[in-house]
């Protein structure tokens, strides 16, 4: 008869606190870590991961699968790399609560903002819910591959609320900021974990509107926040950006006072912009000092560039809008490329590139590629200057318009090509490594489930443990200090105090990795979401289990098929020892 229902044995464990590495044993019953150290009883189940390194479950606190768990089984591409809990709901954006006449619009402004067709949302979404408390009640019975927990998103609170008034933007009544509090309390008591919205003016709906609340006030803000209060601590996020041009971030301080005044743990990007690249750093300091006086409050930072990929098969690419491309659009990849290899095409096509672009349907970054990068074979999320494409155009004495077409033609079409939007100014992650080691920083903008045509981050944890620990060139961190980044830290500061430490107790959430294998493969284009639409995925290697409750959800890099992932109800304290 055996003692546990699972036992890891003679791994390496990088237990979740940044302590050192230890070698021993690890066994989970009921879903929970039963022992670890020197294991001598038996599991029903046994692993031997000698040689392996072993770690809990990575937290990500920052998705947008609010969409993807109402149809799918996996959250995938996050759990491809190893992560084991998901928090959807993030920059304002979600489907609940909403009544049957704001679905489209609630659909516009997902596929806008965090761009998913909307023909695969109308397709897809069941909408058997109306109420936020709706909605959990729906997804909870989605059994899945990872826990999930949801914040409860600004915008459809607002439109619920204010109808088409918040549409046009119009200020919040007195009584409207009311409503909305009691419906984000009534999330809150239903199980949510906090509450985003979104204050970045180039975030728009797909039909180019801005969005209900961009210009939101303090006070709704606030009267939110306060509400929240009343509920206990709980995360309120906001994706903002901040302009110190004219003085000091009066966004900054705006949310610093909501930290202060409300007690919430309040979170914002911490992002490192081509425009004022020193910026980042008046913000983070600012955050250092608010902290000091007693603020909970964090900056978002991701673990390298946040990278727009383009692609034949992908949202965009620098030659969409261009006559000659725009006729072979609609030929499968392999026969536009070969057309895109016949020298008048190729002469046409780079002859229009002088065109003006439809603002409405194109953004005009997509020509700006003298600072992108061919992604590769074997992805390179940190390349050496001498790779981008205005230096390589200098050595091949050819345009950056020549050096992108033939990248987008490598691999019968399949080439993409990687343009690191932020974080990536000097051509170096040393901005990144800075921002990694502030202690107001917290691991996050991965953005699993969103952009899915252009930007795949979701893989951003293989990435921190494979780049980070082992691959850089200069300072690392120590394998301790990376996977505390991505397990206790995300945990605590998100409120899944249950999880994200190996330790009698805590969840039995666990990665067992074959670290010298870890690596990444190159984004490739998938068509399985709802009516055939196009996202990105990544996979990567040298994970050698996932195990999720005692579960093992994937194995040599590959589902098993159990789903023993549930929905996350309210914030989780630190288990407390009988």
């Amino acid at each position: 008869m055996s003692d546990y229902d699972l036992v890891i044995r003679g791994g390496t464990v990088a237990d979740g606190t940044g302590a050192n590495l230890w070698d021993g044993d690890i066994a989970i019953t009921g879903g929970r870590i039963a022992a670890t150290g020197t294991v001598t009883g038996k599991g029903r189940e046994e692993i031997d991961a000698r040689g392996k390194l072993v770690t809990p479950g990575f937290v990500d606190i920052h998705t947008h699968y609010d969409a993807q768990v109402t149809w799918d089984t996996r959250f995938s591409p996050s759990t491809n790399h190893g992560v084991t809990t998901v928090l959807l709901g993030n920059c304002g954006v979600g489907f609940a609560p909403c009544r049957p006449e704001q679905r489209a619009q609630m659909i516009d402004v997902m596929e806008g903002v965090e761009d998913i067709p909307g023909i695969v949302m109308a397709e897809g979404l069941p909408w058997n819910w109306v109420s936020f408390p709706d909605y959990l009640d729906a997804i909870e019975r989605r059994p899945m591959d990872a826990d999930f927990a949801v914040a409860i998103p600004h915008i459809p609170v607002r439109v619920f609320v204010m109808g088409q008034r918040a549409i046009d933007r119009e200020p919040a009544t007195s009584a409207d900021m009311q409503a909305m509090a009691a419906l984000v309390r009534d999330g809150l008591e239903a199980g949510a974990f906090g509450f985003s919205t979104t204050r970045v003016i180039g975030h728009r709906t797909a039909s180019g509107d801005q969005l209900p609340v961009t210009t939101a006030s303090e006070d709704e803000l606030m009267t939110i926040a306060m509400a929240m209060k009343a509920h206990g601590k709980s995360l309120f996020m906001s994706a903002s950006e901040f302009d110190t041009g004219n003085g000091f971030s009066s966004e900054f301080r705006m949310l610093a006072r909501i930290a202060a005044t409300s007690g919430q743990t309040v979170t914002f990007p911490l992002l490192q912009y081509n425009e004022a690249p020193e910026r980042w750093r008046e913000i983070a300091d600012a955050c250092a000092i608010e902290r000091a006086r007693g603020a909970d409050i964090y900056g978002q930072v991701v673990g390298r560039p946040v990278g727009v990929l383009y692609g034949l098969q992908l949202t965009l690419h620098p030659f969409r809008g261009c006559p000659t491309y725009e006729r072979i659009d609609p030929l499968p990849v392999a026969q536009r490329a070969a057309e895109m290899r016949r020298p008048d095409v190729r002469a046409a096509i780079l002859a229009e590139m002088t065109l003006p672009l439809d603002p409405r349907k194109y953004p005009a970054f997509m020509r700006d590629i003298s600072l992108c990068y061919a992604m590769g074979a074997d992805p390179d999320y940190a390349p050496p200057e001498s790779e981008r494409f205005d230096n390589v155009a200098r050595r091949r004495g050819c345009t950056v318009e020549e050096v992108a077409y033939d990248a987008l033609l490598a691999e019968d079409g399949l080439g993409i090509l990687y343009f690191p939007a932020r974080n990536y100014t000097y051509c170096n992650l040393e901005t990144v490594h800075d921002m990694l080691g502030r202690e107001g920083a917290v691991l996050g903008l991965g953005d699993g489930g969103a952009h899915v045509g252009a930007i795949c981050d979701g893989s951003m944890q293989t990435f921190m443990l494979s780049y980070w620990t082992r691959d850089r060139r200069g300072d690392r961190l120590s394998i301790p200090q990376a996977v505390h980044l991505m397990t206790g830290r995300t945990a605590a500061i998100g409120g899944f105090g249950d999880r994200g430490v190996i330790a009698p107790h805590f969840k039995g959430d666990l990665n067992i990795i074959d670290y010298d294998r870890l690596a990444l493969y190159p984004p490739r284009a998938s068509f399985d979401l709802p009516a055939g639409g196009r996202r990105l995925t990544q996979a990567a290697r040298g994970y050698a289990a996932t195990i999720v409750s005692g579960v093992v959800t994937a194995r040599d890099d590959q589902p098993t098929g159990p789903l023993p992932g549930r929905l996350v109800r309210g914030r989780r304290g630190t288990p407390s020892i009988p």
